[in-house]
């Protein structure tokens, strides 16, 4: 809560006017209770989780035909049943941890020592935070993500997640309840380290989970370094036997850890594959089945 009881008063604090975004902060956040500012974490998320997918998930369903060009599976049609308990499965979650937020508050604020009030965060303080959480995020990710593949990690917890080969937006945080604590210990791990404004830990979780609903059913390569859907389509596609593509984010770790030559194989099959088609179509003139197969 903003202990200030006027705008007049948190500008002479500030010793300057506020910004319009602070005065926007400051009407919607000066009565309201600090726990009650932490919970909104959980609310946004469950709005993003919502909404994200839909849009594919729709054109999937009533309009195949427009979607399936730029599906990695196109031979693949997850029915809309499935979505639907994994989206209902996932997001009874969601309740569960607005409840636990609200309890844990006291030990969370020690921990995070997240700042609710004034100033807000400029850009360059929010941009710097945002990448050193996206890289640390990646990396302990990566290493969770590969004892999740051990034989006893994958057949006890994990396997819950790959029972999508071909997933979908819903299917991001589809996963055994110890799995889903399990990864929310690299995602909190920024903040804690580094910490920052409640606004900036808003806008950290919805892009972590944006970039996860993303590689889970969305477009490829949109940044450098960034593994994309078709990254990580390629690890639900080798389901259990995968030992290649982990990290969530960025692909540097599958890199100089050597987990990515399952992928680059793959990729390169999929190559000579296509040259082949192709040659085919050329000498034969007639058309082909190779749009079935499952591209990257």
């Amino acid at each position: 809560m903003i202990p200030y009881a006027s705008a007049a008063e948190a500008e002479a604090a500030l010793g300057r006017a506020m910004t319009w975004a602070e005065a926007a902060w400051y009407k919607y956040s000066v009565a309201m209770p600090d726990a009650w500012l932490h919970c909104h974490t959980t609310v946004i998320l469950f709005v993003i989780y919502t909404i994200t997918p839909l849009p594919l998930l729709i054109l999937e369903q009533f309009a195949p035909s427009v979607i399936l060009p730029y599906k990695l599976q196109p031979g693949v049609q997850v029915p809309l049943a499935d979505s639907l308990r994994c989206y209902i499965e996932a997001a009874c979650v969601f309740p569960i941890a607005v409840g636990f937020q609200l309890l844990s508050y006291p030990a969370a604020a020690k921990v995070l020592r997240t700042r609710m009030g004034l100033p807000l965060p400029s850009v360059r303080e929010t941009v710097a935070q945002l990448v050193v959480y996206s890289l640390l995020e990646d990396y302990l990710s990566y290493w969770i993500h590969r004892l999740l593949h051990t034989q006893w990690g994958y057949e006890k917890i994990h396997r819950v997640h790959h029972e999508f080969t071909a997933p979908t937006g819903f299917a991001m945080s589809y996963s055994h309840w110890a799995e889903n604590l399990l990864l929310s210990i690299p995602a909190l791990a920024g903040p804690v380290i580094v910490p920052c404004h409640i606004t900036t830990q808003w806008l950290w979780f919805s892009i972590r989970l944006i970039e996860g609903i993303n590689i889970h059913s969305g477009p490829s390569k949109l940044i450098p370094f960034y593994g994309g859907a078709a990254y990580h389509d390629y690890h639900h596609y080798a389901g259990g036997r995968s030992q290649s593509n982990f990290a969530p984010l960025f692909t540097y770790c599958d890199y100089i850890y050597r987990t990515d030559k399952g992928y680059r194989y793959h990729k390169l099959k999929q190559a000579k594959l296509k040259s082949l088609e192709e040659n085919n179509v050329d000498k034969k003139g007639g058309s082909t089945a190779f749009s079935t197969r499952k591209t990257d």
